[in-house]
């Protein structure tokens, strides 16, 4: 709950233990939201993630998995989310499972390229029933342990993420070719690429920020020095 309320930019209230997630003062960071539902509808977000909350028995039962989008700074911001919403009903029709969108703005002291996407989906698959109310059922496939997913006939989770990320890479650059850029995203290791190339550390906002004030970090030494291999 606390995860969406962020992410969302709004006020969530846990209905499990009562607090209340404040998080409206960030809606500006938000550029764009939504959640789609495999009956090709929407939801309400609190009900959605109380839902979710309740329909966990466990205590550390996985409520939410999240997929974090680079989305391509050569797009516009509509077709940016439009690309993420694509994504996300990709996984609902994937997966059966409801998915809330939040595509975020770059901060202001951090990489003004920096716009990315949130992607939050329940771990059950989810329907509303007879009276329109939600209802969460099984798993869905991607949260099974592998000897469960070994006897339905499919591979290794951690193959399935890897798919899921070869789709994002695919919708991408789908997007960028109709907008007719030239850029292009690659989901696979520098390793299976076949690039001789040392990858770079991410840095975060905070590294950015100091890096423009003229401060050197460890990270951004650190990116430096790859940088100079790399060139060599």
């Amino acid at each position: 709950m606390a995860a969406a309320a962020y992410r969302s930019g709004e006020n969530l209230t846990n209905e499990v233990d009562g607090h209340e997630h404040k998080y409206s003062p960030r809606q500006n960071s938000v550029s764009h939201k939504a959640i789609f539902m495999p009956d090709g509808g929407t939801a309400d977000r609190s009900e959605l993630w109380n839902g979710a909350e309740a329909s966990e028995k466990r205590k550390d039962a996985r409520t939410g998995r999240e997929w974090v989008l680079a989305l391509p700074n050569e797009l516009t911001s509509e077709q940016r989310a439009d690309l993420a919403d694509s994504f996300a009903r990709a996984l609902v029709e994937r997966y059966g499972v409801a998915v809330d969108v939040a595509v975020h703005l770059p901060g202001n002291e951090g990489d003004d390229r920096n716009h990315h996407a949130h992607i939050m989906t329940t771990t059950r698959k989810v329907e509303r029933d007879a009276e329109g109310k939600l209802s969460f059922g099984d798993k869905s496939t991607i949260e099974l342990s592998d000897k469960k997913r070994s006897s339905m006939g499919l591979g290794k989770a951690a193959d399935e993420v890897k798919e899921v990320r070869q789709l994002w890479a695919n919708l991408a650059n789908s997007a960028l070719e109709r907008a007719g850029q030239e850029a292009r995203i690659d989901h696979r290791t520098n390793e299976a690429q076949g690039l001789d190339r040392v990858p770079e550390r991410h840095m975060g906002a905070n590294v950015v920020a100091l890096e423009r004030k003229g401060r050197e970090t460890p990270t951004g030494n650190h990116n430096r020095r790859i940088r100079a291999e790399n060139a060599q």
